[in-house]
C-alpha cells in the first residue's frame, strides 16, 4: 500500500533549509524554554476510553460513557443522542463518498506508515480487536475533525496530525489528566500560557477548539523545524518535551547509534506515543484491511463561528440557536461557567444548520437579557470572600464586574453578582456541575464513606489522602483536579474515606497537624533510585511519584529535583 506524500515537499524544504547550519538537536540545549522543555505531558482521555471499551459488552454505550469525562457520562441518555448526532446521514452513499472527509485525510498523509517496529503492531492488534473504539472516537471527533484537518492542510503539515487528539484525549473536549493537561490537545498550563491559551475563572482556552488547535499545530510546526523536519521527533517532543528528545539524540550520537525516533531511549509513554498515531493512520488509510468499518463523515464543516457582540448566558444562546445547551458546551468547552467570558473574544461555535437562526436571534436580543445579575446589599461582617463563596463566584470576579479597585466594601453598598438564568443545575456541562458529579463518582465502587473537607492553610493532597487512607491521585480525581493543582483555603473537597475514624471525625491529628511532617527538597544523586530514596526517607514510591508527577518506569537523572513530604520521626 502506497503512503500518501502530499506534504513531503514541505518537509524537504525545511530539511534543506536546516542543512546550512548545525542541526538544532546537536546544540547546547539553549533557546526557547518551551521547545527545550523536559516536561512530559501525560495524556488523559485515550487510555480511559480503552479501559471502557475493554470492559464493555454488546453495544456497550453505558460502559463506554465511562470514558467521556464523568461530566458527560451523567447526562447519559440525552448526551448519547447528541454525541452520536455528529455523524452525517448515510442515506446516499455515492454522494457521501464524493464529499468524504476520510478520502481527503488520506490524501494528506505524509508519514511513513510501513515502519516495522513491533510497537506499531501492538497498537494495531489492539485496535483490530476493539473496533468499537474507532467508532466512538469518530463519533466524538465528528464535531471537530473538519476544522482540524483544514488547519493542518493550511500549514502544510502531515494530515496524520489531525488524528493526534485521538491519542491525546480520544476527542473528549473536557479531558483532564493527573499531569494537569487539558482539552482535545492536552496542554499543560505553562505550555498553554506560552501559546496564548489564557485561563481564568470564566474560561480555559486550553479547551477552546479553535485556539487550542491553532496553538497545537503551531507548536508541532515549531518542533518539526527544531528537528529538521522529522515529524516523528516533533511528535515525541510534543509528548515529552524538546529537551528530552534532544538529550536522547545526543546520547545516541555519542555512542555511535542511530538518532531516529525508533532508535532513541525515551520515556515509556513517549516510546508508544508515535506508534499509536502510526497505527491509527494505517487503519484510517485502509480500514477494510483491519476489519474495521469507519462511520461515513462528510467533507463539510460541522460548525460556524458566530459573533455574539458581548457576554451571553449559554442557556440563552442555546435557545436562540435552537439547540440543546449541552451542544453549546460541546462546541465551546472552554467555558467554565454558565456564560461566555465578559472580556471576549465574543464568539460562539454553533452547528452550521443553526448558524443563521442564531445570528438573527443575537442581532435582535435585548441587551439587558444577555446575562442575569443579582443585586446584593452589603451587610455588617461581609467581605468579598464570604460573599463570593455564598454565590459561587470569586472576589476577583466581584471586583471586575463592580469596577472595584480593592477588596474594600462598605455596609449598605450595592453589588452586582453574575448568576445563571436557569439555575446552575440546568448547565450540566459547566465546570461546577462536572466537578459535582465527579465528587459523587467515588462512591460508586461501594467502598468508602463520603466526607467533605474544607481546605485549610497548609493542607496538601498528601496530608488529606493519608488521613483518609486513600491515594493522592484519588483525592485529586474525585474533585476534578490534578495532584499538582494548588489547594486554596476554603475550597470544599469530597473524599471517599477508607478510614472509619477519620470519616466520623474521631481521628487523632495526623503527623502533619502535630508538626512532624516537613516538606523537603531533594536533589537526585548518582546511583539513586525511587526505591533507595523511599527507604531513606521512610515514604512510599507511589507517593514520591504522585508528589512529583513521575513515571515510575522512567529512570531518575542525577541533579533532578524532587519534593518529599517526610515524617521527621521516621526518616534515616
Amino acid at each position: 500500500m502506497m503512503v500518501r506524500r502530499k506534504t513531503t515537499l514541505t518537509f524537504l524544504t525545511v530539511l534543506l533549509a536546516g542543512c546550512s547550519s548545525t542541526p538544532s538537536w546537536l546544540g547546547s540545549g539553549g533557546g526557547d524554554t518551551v521547545l527545550d522543555s523536559h516536561q512530559q505531558t501525560v495524556a488523559a482521555g485515550e487510555e480511559a476510553l480503552k479501559r471502557a471499551v475493554e470492559s464493555s459488552e454488546g453495544d456497550g454505550n453505558t460502559d463506554l460513557d465511562e470514558a467521556i469525562e464523568p461530566s458527560l457520562k451523567l447526562t447519559a441518555e440525552n448526551a448519547r443522542d447528541r454525541l452520536d448526532a455528529g455523524k452525517p446521514d448515510l442515506e446516499d452513499e455515492a454522494e457521501a463518498e464524493e464529499r468524504d472527509l476520510w478520502a481527503r485525510l488520506r490524501g494528506g498523509f505524509a508519514m511513513n506508515h510501513e515502519q516495522g517496529d513491533e510497537r506499531v503492531q501492538q497498537q494495531l492488534n489492539w485496535y483490530k480487536k476493539h473496533p468499537s473504539y474507532i467508532r466512538r472516537v469518530v463519533e466524538r471527533g465528528s464535531r471537530y475533525l473538519h476544522y482540524i484537518l483544514d488547519q493542518t492542510e493550511e500549514r502544510g503539515l502531515p494530515a496524520e496530525y489531525a488524528l493526534l487528539p485521538v491519542v491525546e484525549s480520544a476527542f473528549d473536549p473536557f479531558a483532564y489528566s493527573h499531569g494537569r493537561a487539558s482539552g482535545l490537545w492536552q496542554f499543560i498550563p505553562g505550555t498553554g500560557k506560552h501559546f496564548g491559551l489564557d485561563q481564568s475563572w470564566w474560561h480555559d482556552d486550553r479547551r477552546d477548539v479553535i485556539a487550542a488547535t491553532n496553538a497545537a499545530l503551531t507548536y508541532l510546526d515549531q518542533l518539526a523545524r527544531r528537528f529538521d523536519g522529522d515529524p516523528t521527533l516533533a511528535l515525541a517532543a510534543y509528548n515529552s518535551g524538546g529537551g528530552t528528545v534532544s538529550s536522547a539524540i545526543r546520547r545516541n550520537a555519542r555512542q555511535g547509534k542511530p538518532t531516529d525516533y525508533w532508535s532513541l531511549s525515551l520515556p515509556r509513554e513517549t516510546r508508544h506515543y508515535v506508534p499509536k498515531l502510526i497505527a491509527l493512520a494505517k487503519i484510517f488509510d485502509d480500514p477494510e484491511a483491519y476489519g474495521i468499518e469507519l462511520p461515513a463523515l462528510a467533507d463539510e464543516p460541522y460548525f460556524e463561528v458566530v459573533e455574539t457582540g458581548g457576554q451571553i448566558d449559554l442557556a440563552h444562546a442555546a435557545e436562540l440557536a435552537g439547540v440543546d445547551v449541552d451542544e453549546i458546551y460541546l462546541l465551546n468547552p472552554s467555558f467554565n461557567r454558565w456564560a461566555t467570558r465578559p472580556d471576549g473574544p465574543h464568539r460562539l461555535l454553533v452547528p452550521v444548520a443553526n448558524a443563521a437562526r442564531f445570528r438573527t436571534g443575537i442581532a435582535a436580543i435585548d441587551p439587558d437579557t444577555r446575562v442575569s445579575w443579582q443585586s446584593y446589599k452589603v451587610r455588617s461582617g461581609d467581605n468579598l470572600g464570604s460573599i463570593s463563596r455564598r454565590h459561587g463566584t470569586t472576589p476577583a470576579v466581584l471586583r471586575e464586574v463592580n469596577k472595584l479597585n480593592s477588596d474594600l466594601i462598605r455596609v449598605g453598598q450595592q453589588l452586582l453578582i453574575p448568576s445563571a438564568r436557569d439555575g446552575r443545575n440546568a448547565y450540566s456541562l459547566s465546570q461546577s456541575q462536572r466537578i459535582a458529579r465527579k465528587q459523587e463518582s467515588g462512591g460508586r465502587s461501594g467502598s468508602g464513606t463520603r466526607v467533605e473537607h474544607v481546605v485549610k492553610r497548609g493542607d496538601t493532597f498528601w496530608d488529606i489522602a493519608r488521613e483518609h487512607g486513600v491515594s493522592v491521585r484519588q483525592v485529586a480525581a474525585w474533585n476534578g483536579m490534578a495532584p499538582g493543582d494548588p489547594l486554596v483555603p476554603g475550597k470544599k473537597l469530597v473524599i471517599w474515606s477508607r478510614d472509619a475514624s477519620a470519616a466520623t471525625g474521631t481521628a487523632v491529628a495526623s503527623a502533619n497537624r502535630s508538626g512532624m511532617v516537613r516538606k523537603v527538597g531533594y536533589r537526585v544523586r548518582k546511583g539513586d533510585s525511587l526505591s533507595t530514596i523511599a527507604n531513606r526517607f521512610a515514604v512510599n514510591i507511589s507517593d514520591i511519584a504522585s508528589w512529583n508527577d513521575l513515571n515510575t518506569a522512567r529512570y531518575l537523572q542525577p541533579g533532578q529535583s524532587l519534593v518529599l513530604y517526610v515524617d521527621v520521626r521516621n526518616s534515616r
